[in-house]
């Protein structure tokens, strides 16, 4: 998949664990490790801005086109 999804490295700079950034966001564990490895289909806008927010960082930051 060329879009690449950097949620673990982001999490790692601001040094927040998964259940950390779960309970900012307001998702599951579950969907918020879907989403880590790489295995989401989509995410919607608003969980995007969440995350960004909770991570004080920009959608740039966490999705990356690669080919």
């Amino acid at each position: 998949m060329p879009i690449v999804v950097n949620l673990d490295v982001m999490m790692a700079k601001r040094k927040m664990s998964l259940n950390e950034l779960s309970e900012k966001v307001n998702l599951t564990l579950s969907n918020l490790s879907i989403l880590k490895t790489g295995k989401a289909k989509a995410i919607r806008f608003s969980t995007l801005e969440a995350i960004c927010k909770a991570l004080d960082c920009k959608p740039g930051d966490l999705l990356e086109y690669k080919e």
